[in-house]
């Protein structure tokens, strides 16, 4: 497509020549004339400079050295740009001869069932959804329209996906909880997690997550979040629309996590707690108490990102520091020992440090 033509359908400004062929988005780095490209980190200033793109997607603040596209949010039309220039192909609709299909099963217009697919007994698939080879749709599912199912997911009996969900390969919604009761001898009893789980609009699920279901009740993903691979969230959790949870975030069951709330890498958090809405957590850290809102927190367990800061710059002191003290300690004790005075007071001598 043209360059004036990509401009209107991502609706940025267009400066420079608007006749030029655009036909794919490439890195400042490694693009060619007929790529488009774009600056959105001043890390990048020097690939901006020597840039071979015909076009660059920025700020109206930024020097380009090519045609502009201009827009406050270059990321976002990077983006859009990709879906434009770079489609996704998709399999062809209807069900593949190998796949598996209950006649109650209700599929919509368009529905594309892939190669040793299963689809159990009175699931509904929406409108244009995809489900690729080997994925798993357990009894009574429903799937709304225009869903991407990507291989070897399960979806379990019960379970419900709201419109335009997309998840990532090797993904398990719905799996049970991890609940036991121990009786008088210490048997482990596992309890039923005959609840389920409902999937809000527009989420996106990542390679391997898990989603458990509760023995009663509904675990509940809220539009709009985004979960990234390897992620566990528990039996009976809720969470807000737009929650953001990145890689090995596992959150313990019952808790509720409040909307815009987003979870770095590692997080931990702990069962029956509660999150409240655009709480911000770093990499690694581990939730034990409730938070408030908009808290923004560290460590293990989590304190105030700020002060947590300030004690992170003094841990690695903390080696000399206890050196110092041994020394103040041992000049303390010569003196008291050199000088004790005849009216010094009887008390017991402080603690020494480890």
């Amino acid at each position: 497509m043209t360059l004036r033509e990509l401009a209107d359908l991502l609706g940025c400004r267009l400066e420079g020549d608007g006749d030029l062929q655009i036909t794919r988005v490439a890195s400042l780095e490694s693009a060619a004339p007929g790529d488009v490209a774009f600056f959105n980190n001043p890390r990048y200033a020097k690939a901006l400079a020597a840039t071979r793109a015909s076009a660059v997607i920025a700020a109206d603040d930024v020097a380009v050295p090519v045609a502009a596209l201009r827009t406050m949010e270059p990321y976002v039309a990077f983006a859009r740009a990709l879906a434009l220039l770079h489609p996704q192909a998709l399999p062809p609709v209807g069900v593949h001869v190998t796949a598996v299909v209950e006649a109650s099963a209700v599929l919509g217009p368009d529905v594309s069932i892939g190669p040793y697919a299963c689809v159990g007994a009175g699931v509904v698939i929406g409108a244009r959804t995809v489900v690729r080879a080997h994925v798993t749709i357990g009894d009574g599912a429903v799937i709304g329209d225009d869903c991407l199912l990507h291989p070897h997911v399960s979806v379990r009996e019960r379970v419900t996906l709201g419109h335009r969900v997309v998840v990532q390969d090797h993904a398990v919604i719905g799996s049970d909880g991890f609940g036991f009761a121990a009786d008088s001898t210490g048997q482990m009893v596992k309890i039923p997690q005959v609840g389920t789980v409902v999937v809000g609009n527009d989420v996106e699920i990542g390679v391997s997550t898990a989603i458990d279901r509760p023995p009663i009740g509904s675990t509940v993903i809220g539009a709009g979040t985004k979960i990234d691979n390897l992620v566990q969230i528990g039996h009976g959790v809720q969470l807000g629309e737009r929650v953001i949870l990145v890689s090995q975030v596992g959150i313990a069951g019952s808790t509720t996590v409040g909307a815009g709330t987003i979870l770095a890498g590692q997080v931990g958090v702990a069962g029956h707690l509660t999150l409240g809405k655009g709480v911000r957590v770093t990499a690694q850290t581990g939730i034990h108490n409730s938070l408030p809102d908009k808290a923004f927190v560290s460590g293990s367990p989590a304190f105030d990102n700020r002060d947590w800061l300030k004690a992170s710059a003094v841990f690695r002191y903390l080696p000399a520091l206890r050196r110092q003290v041994h020394e103040l300690q041992r000049r303390l004790a010569a003196l008291e020992a050199a000088s004790p005075g005849p009216d010094a007071p009887d008390e017991p001598a402080g603690e020494a440090l480890p």
